[in-house]
């Protein structure tokens, strides 16, 4: 459970760093530049340490599969309630695609491909 909350903080700053600058689009751009990786900087004090401790209990893939699902989900939530912007029915879409590859990274059968 740590992971996923490292992780979802991490992916909270790294939305604000990619896209909180769009709210002040008069600003120099070399000001958001600043801002954007001050605040990245903050965002990997979170995703070192949530993916180092995940590692001892997920594969990388699935690390990066719970990691792509957070983005996901941080991002609609920052576009509607940061920019909003309105919910469309891709975001549910691709919600649901994600859901697939949840399911193809911890549910299906586990046996290593032969040969690899």
């Amino acid at each position: 459970m740590r992971t996923i909350v490292l992780l979802t903080i991490s992916n909270v700053f790294m939305t604000f760093a990619w896209y909180g600058h769009l709210k002040y689009r008069s600003s120099p751009l070399w000001i958001a530049i600043l801002a954007s990786w001050s605040i990245a900087l903050l965002e990997y004090c979170f995703m070192v340490p949530a993916n180092r401790i995940g590692s001892y209990q997920f594969s990388t893939a699935q690390l990066k599969t719970i990691q792509e699902v957070i983005t996901l989900v941080v991002f609609v939530g920052f576009a509607w309630f940061v920019l909003g912007e309105k919910l469309k029915w891709n975001y549910a879409l691709s919600l649901a695609c994600l859901a697939l590859a949840v399911w193809f990274a911890f549910g299906v059968n586990k046996t290593p491909v032969p040969g690899a």
